[in-house]
């Protein structure tokens, strides 16, 4: 019960500043047990009321009241408990008086037994029948039948609703078949009988008191009168005895001399007892008095209420009668302006503004539901959707009208030269649309339906007009670039494919001498490009920021994040232009500005890509110099604080600029792919190859055209590209039928290859100028060890024979007893290399070499030197194995190292 009493006030009756007096379980009697409960509540506030609530439990254990009925509407209590059926009951006996005192043990008369009823508490003197029912009746408007979960919670409950008549209603509740024990909540005699109990053993326990300091003071000050006796305790008794004995007879004394006294004290006590119930029953007669005041009071504190809840309510009338009139009302000058809809002027387009927007505040003001239902209410408000309605049908067809106008205008003839290249200016085609951009955002936050039609009619009509603009530029782009006028385009187009071919067929760039002639200038790519990307940039932007401002659109740093995304990762994939790749960012950026720009600028991007695969084909590397533009215009459109930051061109141009990047890599590839698999000419006799130079050709006219970009990540991988393709070709060399040394002729190519990289200081290529040289360096060792055995062929095979067979585990000192080796074979080889004959032969040598070595790597002084060096190296490695091998035995060679010296100097000296 604690638990639901508390769960009762805290869920239910605190948060209604309710206060719970009582509470009984019911169900409807003869229904089904459907668990209730009924509570006895007060307002906790003046006026007091008191209700009756009847709450629930629902599935989640949550308490609801279900229905509730001021207790002042409660007319009968009926507790439904007759005096028939079976008795049940105890008897009780009670106590006499003796000589006028209660005697501890009951002396028991016949007349003095009583029957006490357990039911309705009531003592009798005869066994009477009663039955204890748990049904009683409410009676309000209707009668409610109610069966209570026990008789306890019962009679608590009818004895609280007794109380409250009593107190709160001056008992207008009628009580049927309510014992008066039960209503006044009488103790049973056994309760009597146990709180007598109770007291009498804390009275017992309440006995032994503790003394008071003055007592503890006044029995010191004894102890010390009779000090002389405190030892000998039979004395001191004594002493005690007659002084309290002397007492007693003085208190007699004082007793019977003030019997007069006494007499008269009883008699003011029966007068002051007389007097105290007249006192009584005064007041008694002053709180019925007052009871019907308090009445009386009560019906003037509600009858005060009802007043101030009618001035208040007549305010709040007033109040809102006051809102309706003043915010639902439309002056006559803005009802004529949305009537008439006339927007033939700015004056006339700024009344229609200001009527617009106060009906707008009409319409939006909100209003309470049932204030519709009110006859002034609802035609009014009928009234101002008229007026919406008919003012947007004129708008949208006035504006619509505007659109076609626009869409149909005549396109400006354009100049023929490079520097008389423009695009025509929108500025006064936005200009009689600007003042309607108010009406344009009322008309979005009216009515967003009919508003999301006007942009799509816009950008059909405007598209109209940007296509024939659109094509005409870029014939003029293309027709200048050309050099040639409309109607030869395509002759001029397939002019420079068919002389790119040839020129590719000779291995040569359109900026060597062969193939300068009829190749239009290639700057002129890059700056009609320029041009072009220049005139586009303020076309696009002046529409997208006319657009977003004029259609409310809304835009964010979504296209610029895709955009970079597209420029720093685009480039690495080989992907078409048909890709889906290229057409990525465009997906990304579905937002109401760049769909409607698609819908505008439809042919901007056709027309863009036609004109970069013009400029492509004017030059057989013209995918290098749009790279370089496109990239330079983006990070230029970056940069300009004027530019959007998510404009529509920049989106464009990032398409562009993956299909350029592209085509730079299909072209590298092609380019690659023909060095590696170029194949040398039968008569070739050495030099240079055909693919370093076309390497050292494209790497001078790519830094130049990138010597002003900012970026430059594409150009450094096809640099790296193109390198280790050169490279391969020349390993290629190896498996060649070359006339000439193949050592040499990769020696002077890697040699050619490192110097051009050591002028260029190309950073990307570091590694490759290390690797050139390396290999050069390689080579060269290969073709002096090769060529330097020519002079002392047979001795340098006796030598190597030799060192074999040292290796081979014999022993120095006994080589020459191989036969093979033997002293007289070693006098036979050195008598066939007398000192004459070596120089002839290093003679011949070094016409050899002059004659196959290309005179512009001048790299005859280097290798003559390097054999010069080997050759020393080699005889000093000669005289080293005769001393070892062939010691005591007087073989020598012919020449000397001083000989040898004179021979190199005197043929350096012979051919300079």
């Amino acid at each position: 019960m604690a638990s639901l009493w508390s769960s009762l006030e805290k869920d239910v009756f605190n948060p209604q500043k309710k206060r719970l007096l009582e509470t009984v379980r019911v169900w409807k009697t003869g229904k089904k047990k459907k668990m209730s409960i009924l509570c006895v509540v007060v307002d906790t506030f003046r006026p007091m009321q008191p209700f009756l609530v009847k709450v629930k439990v629902d599935r989640g254990e949550q308490y609801k009241i279900a229905y509730r009925w001021p207790l002042a509407e409660l007319k009968l209590v009926d507790g439904k408990t007759l005096n028939q059926g079976l008795w049940q009951g105890a008897w009780v006996f009670t106590s006499t008086e003796i000589n006028g005192k209660k005697n501890s043990f009951p002396v028991l008369h016949p007349g003095q037994i009583k029957y006490i009823c357990t039911t309705c508490l009531k003592g009798k003197s005869q066994p009477q029948f009663c039955r204890a029912s748990l049904d009683f009746d409410l009676q309000f408007d209707k009668v409610y039948k109610w069966t209570a979960s026990s008789f306890e919670e019962k009679n608590a409950f009818i004895r609280c609703l007794w109380k409250l008549n009593h107190r709160f209603l001056t008992s207008s509740i009628t009580f049927v078949n309510v014992p008066s024990c039960a209503a006044e909540g009488r103790q049973r005699p056994h309760e009597d009988r146990k709180d007598a109990a109770e007291t009498e053993s804390q009275e017992e326990l309440s006995e032994y008191q503790e003394m008071t300091p003055k007592e503890a003071a006044d029995v010191l000050k004894l102890m010390e009168e009779y000090k002389p006796l405190v030892n000998n305790s039979v004395a001191f008794a004594e002493q005690l005895s007659n002084d309290l004995h002397v007492l007693d007879e003085a208190n007699l004394r004082a007793i019977i001399s003030s019997e007069k006294q006494v007499t008269q004290l009883m008699s003011s006590i029966d007068e002051a007892l007389a007097e105290v119930a007249r006192v009584e029953e005064t007041l008694q007669i002053y709180d019925e008095l007052l009871g019907s005041v308090k009445q009386q009071m009560d019906h003037i504190h509600r009858e005060n209420s009802l007043l101030h809840r009618i001035v208040s309510n007549k305010a709040r009338l007033v109040d809102e009668i006051l809102f309706l009139t003043t915010h639902l009302n439309l002056s006559r000058e803005h009802c004529d302006a949305l009537s008439q809809a006339d927007l033939s002027s700015p004056s006339r387009v700024k009344a229609c503004i200001a009527a617009a927007e106060a009906l707008s505040g009409c319409m939006n003001i909100q209003i309470q539901p049932g204030y519709r239902k009110l006859q002034s209410v609802a035609e009014q408000l009928i009234m101002f959707e008229t007026l919406k309605q008919n003012f947007e049908n004129s708008f949208i067809s006035h504006i619509t009208s505007i659109f076609e106008l626009q869409g149909n205008a005549q396109v400006p003839a354009l100049g023929q030269a490079v520097h008389n290249l423009s695009a025509p200016s929108h500025g006064l085609h936005h200009e009689e649309l600007v003042p309607y951009t108010p009406l344009m955002a009322w008309l979005r936050n009216a009515n967003p339906v009919l508003f999301c039609d006007l942009p799509k009619v816009y950008a059909q009509n405007l598209s109209r007009l940007y296509d024939r603009e659109i094509k005409a530029l870029f014939e003029q782009a293309k027709t200048s670039l050309l050099g040639r006028r409309k109607g030869s385009l395509q002759e001029s187009l397939e002019k420079p494919m068919a002389m790119g071919s040839r020129q590719q067929s000779r291995w040569s760039l359109p900026g060597s001498r062969e193939g300068q002639e009829d190749t239009p200038d290639k700057g002129n790519v890059i700056k009609m490009l320029e041009q072009v990307l220049r005139e586009l940039q303020p076309l696009c932007t002046t529409e997208q920021q006319f657009i977003e401002k004029f259609f409310q659109l809304s835009h964010d740093a979504a296209d610029l994040q895709v955009l970079e995304a597209s420029a720093t990762k685009g480039g690495e994939s080989m992907a078409s232009p048909e890709d889906p790749l290229c057409t990525k960012p465009r997906s990304q950026l579905e937002e109401p500005t760049t769909q409607l720009l698609c819908e505008i600028f439809s042919c901007l991007e056709p027309e863009l890509r036609g004109f970069l695969d013009v400029c492509n084909k004017v030059h057989p590397f013209g995918c290098l110099q749009v790279l370089v533009t496109l990239n330079d215009s983006i990070f230029e459109m970056w940069g300009n604080s004027s530019a959007l930051p998510s404009s529509f061109l920049n989106t464009v141009l990032g398409n562009m600029l993956l299909l350029a990047k592209s085509s730079f890599n299909k072209c590298i590839g092609t380019l690659c792919k023909e060095i590696e698999e170029a194949k040398l000419p039968s008569k070739m006799k050495g030099g240079i190859l055909p693919s370093v130079s076309r390497f050292e050709e494209f790497v001078n006219f790519s830094e130049e055209v990138f010597r002003t970009a900012q970026r430059r990540g594409e150009l450094d991988k096809a640099h790296r590209r193109l390198a280790s393709s050169v490279f391969s070709s020349i390993n290629s060399l190896s498996s060649a039928n070359l006339k000439v040394n193949t050592d040499m002729v990769m020696m002077e190519n890697f040699h050619h290859i490192h110097c051009f990289l050591c002028q260029k200081k190309i950073h990307c290529l570091e590694g490759k100028k290390r690797e050139a040289k390396q290999r050069y360096s390689e080579h060269m060792e290969k073709y002096v060890i090769k060529y330097l055995g020519q002079p002392l062929e047979k001795l340098h095979h006796f030598f190597e024979g030799v060192k074999a067979r040292v290796a081979q585990g014999v022993k120095e000192e006994e080589v020459s007893f191989q036969l093979a080796y033997s002293k007289q074979e070693l006098r036979k080889v050195i008598d066939k290399y007398p000192g004459k004959e070596v120089k002839r032969a290093l003679e011949t040598l070094y016409r050899k070499i002059h004659k196959y070595l290309s005179p512009e790597e001048n790299l005859l002084p280097v290798v003559w030197h390097a054999m010069e060096q080997e050759f020393l190296r080699q005889y000093q490695e000669f005289e080293d194995l005769i001393q070892r091998c062939y010691a005591g035995s007087g073989i020598a060679m012919d020449f000397t190292m001083e000989d040898l010296l004179s021979y190199f100097n005197s043929i350096t000296l012979s051919n300079m």
